[in-house]
């Protein structure tokens, strides 16, 4: 993804005359490069952060987009939105069952089962207070949605929701400030 250590690279072999593994362990040139290759990693590194804390909203938005492509990229009725938000919000439910089964009488929970019971119970809270989501009700919205191919720059093109448990919908801009 970064090209600094490429470039500096090509620039002194060319000052050098293709020469590059002739350079002296503490010269301008050498440093130069370790410079450049530090640059790259620390890039790479926000880089992956980045993509770490995106996941979860990507994930989200492939998950919606499946169910308005089994609704016929048509607008849903606010139950079925509801219904398909309960089935995301309770999609560890089984895993977390069965890493509860698993665990001996009288040991403490293991990371996995305390990981998955902090993922549900903040679905849970998102929800009741307002979950995030593409808004599925408008046919534009939806048919936008259909085109989505897993990229983080065409969800700004999607109009965003906050659907709660009581039935409350407020609009939201992407991308989000709370998740």
């Amino acid at each position: 993804m970064a090209k600094t250590l490429e470039k500096t690279r090509k620039q002194i072999a060319k000052k050098r005359n293709g020469a590059i593994e002739a350079l002296h362990e503490k010269s301008r040139d050498s440093k130069r490069l370790h410079r450049a290759q530090v640059r790259d990693d620390r890039l790479e590194k926000i880089a992956e952060a980045r993509r770490k804390k995106d996941q979860p909203l990507l994930a989200r938005a492939a998950f919606f987009q499946a169910f308005a492509r089994e609704q016929g990229n048509k607008a849903v009725e606010l139950e079925a939105i509801q219904s398909k938000i309960n089935e995301f919000v309770h999609q560890y439910d089984e895993e977390y069952e069965e890493v509860k089964k698993a665990r001996r009488p009288g040991r403490p929970p293991s990371m996995k089962e305390d990981l998955l019971r902090m993922k549900i119970s903040a679905l849970e809270k998102e929800y009741r207070d307002g979950f995030y989501l593409p808004d599925l009700r408008s046919e534009a919205n939806v048919q936008l949605l259909s085109r989505f191919e897993g990229s983080w720059s065409y969800l700004a093109n999607l109009a965003w929701v906050k659907i709660s448990a009581a039935g409350g919908i407020k609009p939201s801009s992407f991308p989000p400030q709370s998740l």
